[in-house]
């Protein structure tokens, strides 16, 4: 892999704050942070959407069935409309993890699908997968089956299930079983400049991270 220099790491960033107890005046700071770093988007939770959107020239995500999949998928193709009439131009929507527990790819496809024809071809969307729970072939199986549904790109982790983050292996395993064409986001645990160069050189286009200035400080 070739080195990366700031400005080219920073554009791959989705700089992230989703903790509930955050505030109009955390989500104006996140947005002139991200602005004075110049990432590739800022993510919010949806009731933040619309102050985001407001609140920087970045572009603007947001999670939907954000943290534990078990949504109903007509409300996350709800939700996630909603995040796109407030100005969200991508969406991070949670996979529901017992279908893919018990291996029921056609509704994870499906769920997928509904989601994409409720924001549309132009919106980005990106299917957290909960990586951590899985073994590689039920990874496999499930990036395949989210871009068969509609999704950009496949994420490995909310950041917020106590099996832990992003990991190597798992990226690993999302690249090759999605091909070049789409993208992989790496996701939860990411503090370092070590720690974002790895999953990039594992394969993830994207890094969430919420410590984006710790980690664009580790590169000139």
């Amino acid at each position: 892999m070739e080195a990366l220099d700031r400005a080219t790491l920073a554009m791959v960033i989705d700089h992230t704050l989703l903790t509930p107890e955050a505030t109009a005046a955390d989500i104006i700071a996140l947005s002139a942070e991200a602005d004075e770093l110049a990432v590739g988007a800022v993510c919010v939770s949806p009731n933040w959407v619309s102050l985001a959107h407001k609140s920087t020239g970045i572009p603007v995500a947001s999670v939907v069935g954000f943290p534990s999949g078990n949504h109903l998928s007509g409300i996350k193709a709800s939700e996630a409309a909603q995040a796109v009439s407030d100005g969200a131009s991508e969406i991070d929507m949670v996979a529901n993890l017992g279908w893919i527990a018990s291996g029921e790819w056609s509704n994870i496809e499906n769920e997928v699908a509904e989601v994409r024809k409720a924001i549309g071809a132009h919106v980005v969307l990106k299917v957290i997968l909960e990586t951590g729970l899985w073994s590689s072939e039920q990874i496999a199986a499930a990036c395949k089956h989210s871009v068969s549904g509609g999704a950009d790109y496949v994420k490995t982790s909310t950041g917020f299930h106590k099996v832990g983050g992003a990991s190597l292996e798992a990226v690993r395993t999302m690249r090759n079983a999605v091909g070049p064409d789409i993208g992989v986001k790496a996701s939860g645990g990411i503090r370092t400049t070590a720690d974002a160069l790895a999953m990039i050189e594992a394969g993830a286009s994207r890094i969430g991270a919420s410590a984006t200035r710790a980690i664009l400080n580790g590169v000139k």
